[in-house]
């Protein structure tokens, strides 16, 4: 029996065409419920039962399929018929998924409004747990050429050097940059330190000659921009 009572079928019991893996090759992964999903990744079975049943079974511990993107090596290989090595492999889909988002091929990508750099920022970066600080580095016409990563730890004006920000930006000769960083609480209200940052980052945007567009605060399914919120930034 599984963790919810139903009985628990190996798929190779499944008719061919039902099985995930045929499925997924006939119409395409989308077709595809997350267990089964899963169950393509791991592989066919194991003695702990059928891969869809893992699944279902570590979608539950965790609560669903967006928490479980959140959860470490550790605590997966804790899920009986999941042990290391397919830890391993679920996390590294998870990273590709996130990757793919942010970096889409590695085509350039132009940013119109915060709800651009949300879009784009949020799949990859609201499931952290720990806070990032990233800058989008643009050309005059707002395509992002380069995204950097500058600090990972407590996000305050006193810990991030403010020249970090700036480093791509000046041997690329970027035009203006846009900061971005998380708050893994779920919670992306500014804080002090926060607004602090923000307006140091602004004064040395200005000496350098690049301009700060914005500042966005991204948690969860949330974001907040500093721009929205009445704070003078450049413009352009």
């Amino acid at each position: 029996m599984s963790a919810h009572g139903a009985p628990r079928h190996a798929i190779r019991e499944l008719p061919t065409v039902d099985r995930p893996r045929e499925r997924l090759a006939t119409h395409g992964p989308a077709a595809l419920s997350a267990p089964e999903l899963l169950a393509v990744l791991w592989g066919s079975g194991s003695r702990a039962g059928s891969f869809i049943d893992i699944a279902n079974d570590v979608l539950a511990r965790h609560g669903g399929l967006s928490e479980l993107a959140r959860a470490d090596v550790l605590e997966l290989r804790g899920v009986p018929g999941v042990g290391s090595a397919r830890a391993a492999q679920l996390l590294a889909a998870f990273e590709l998924g996130r990757r793919s988002m942010s970096t889409a091929g590695g085509v350039s990508w132009a940013i119109r409004a915060p709800r651009d750099v949300a879009d784009r920022m949020l799949p990859e970066m609201a499931l952290l747990e720990r806070e990032e600080l990233r800058v989008l580095l643009l050309n005059a016409k707002n395509a992002v050429l380069r995204q950097q990563t500058v600090y990972v730890g407590n996000i305050s004006a006193a810990l991030v050097r403010i020249a970090e920000l700036f480093r791509d930006a000046v041997r690329i000769h970027a035009a203006g940059v846009i900061v971005v960083h998380n708050h893994p609480s779920g919670d992306p209200e500014p804080s002090p330190d926060d607004l602090h940052l923000t307006a140091e980052a602004i004064a040395a945007g200005r000496l350098l000659d690049i301009a700060v567009l914005d500042h966005v605060i991204l948690a969860r399914d949330a974001y907040v921009s500093l721009r929205d919120r009445g704070v003078a930034f450049d413009s352009r």
